[in-house]
This record gives C-alpha cells, sequence and structure tokens, in this order.
C-alpha cells in the first residue's frame, strides 16, 4: 500500500491544477468590469502565464509526511506582505487526494 501512495511531484501536479482552478473560477470572475471582460480575461491570462512560478511556490513551501498507509501534504503559501497567506493540508492515499483543511493565514 505504501508504494500507491502518490508522489511529491504527482501532489504538485494535483496541488497546481486545484490553485488554477481556484484562481480562475473564484479570483478572476470578481475583477471589476469596468472595462467589460477585459480583466476576467486578463487576470486568467495571468494565472495562465504563472502556473510554472506558482508550482516552484508549491514545490518549495511543501512538507510530506509519509505513513504506512498514505502520506500527508502540508503546504503554506504567500505571495507577499499584502496578500494573505494560506496553509493547506491534503490526504493522499491509493493514488488519490483529498484536502481537508484550507485556512486563511
Amino acid at each position: 500500500m505504501a508504494i500507491a501512495n502518490p508522489s511529491q511531484p504527482q501532489y504538485e501536479e494535483y496541488a497546481i491544477a486545484q490553485l488554477t482552478a481556484y484562481l480562475k473560477d473564484n479570483v478572476c470572475t470578481q475583477a471589476p468590469k469596468d472595462f467589460g471582460d477585459v480583466l476576467p480575461s486578463y487576470c486568467t491570462s495571468l494565472v495562465d502565464v504563472g502556473r510554472p512560478q506558482l508550482q516552484k511556490m508549491i514545490a518549495e513551501n511543501t512538507d510530506q509526511l509519509n505513513f504506512i498507509f498514505f502520506s500527508i501534504y502540508r503546504t503554506e503559501l504567500s505571495i507577499g506582505p499584502f496578500l494573505p497567506g494560506y496553509q493547506f493540508e491534503t490526504l493522499a492515499v491509493f493514488d488519490k487526494f483529498y484536502t481537508y483543511q484550507a485556512q486563511k493565514q
């Protein structure tokens, strides 16, 4: 079963997919509509362009705890002093991921 626990690179792929989907669906859609759909569209493009940097941040700020039957990944993301940071905890078992904690810091 320990072999079936997803690896850190698999977690990073999962985490970046979740983060970019969240940003596009929740953050970009909240952009002001003063200029029509220009800002939300630009925001979505920025998320796509920034994906490698976001993935690097996830890789550098994730700790993995391995247990016999599962792994736990803890990721702390903070972009800058003017934006809130977030802490995520994800259970990895049988090639599946379950994020059970997401806290704003």
